[in-house]
């Protein structure tokens, strides 16, 4: 006779998604300049995105495997929320951000007639901080330091 309590089969499940939207305590986000082209403003949060996961690995999550264990590069662990604004918007919170010295990444006008890295960041190093023609910004921080970076700026439709 088998002592042993009975046993039932399991299968795998698949993970239980959270009833409450998850909030992070830091931010990550795009200001971009209002008036830029559709491509531009793509462009634009490509680069200054990708500057932020190359210095701050805390902002990576871990590697992607679909089903058949195909895997899939590692990206943000929380979302990128972008924001739209003014020249003087942009130019505000480029200041604020600097003064807060929060992780930040700089998209300036001249960058659109370069067409290399090295060429990229010869044009930025050519003209001084208060003269940069900043279109777009990527910071990261704590929420309440990033909101107050962003102030003026709204949401991207």
């Amino acid at each position: 006779m088998n002592d042993e309590a009975p046993t039932t089969p399991t299968t795998p499940t698949a993970p239980i998604a959270p009833t409450a939207p998850l909030r992070f305590d830091t931010k990550i986000a795009v200001l971009l300049r209002e008036d830029l082209e559709t491509w531009q403003r793509l462009n634009v949060t490509a680069f200054l995105v990708s500057g932020l996961g190359t210095a701050l690995p805390e902002v990576i999550g871990e590697p992607y495997e679909d089903a058949d264990g195909v895997g899939y590069l590692s990206m943000f662990r929380q979302p990128v929320l972008v924001f739209e604004g003014t020249k003087e918007t942009l130019t505000a919170a480029h200041a604020r951000v600097l003064s807060r010295s929060l992780p930040r990444a700089v998209f300036t006008s001249d960058l659109f007639a370069t067409g290399n890295d090295g060429d990229n960041r010869a044009a930025v190093r050519a003209v001084p901080t208060a003269g940069l023609d900043v279109v777009g910004l990527a910071v990261y921080g704590p929420r309440n330091a990033v909101d107050k970076v962003l102030k003026g700026a709204r949401m991207h439709p």
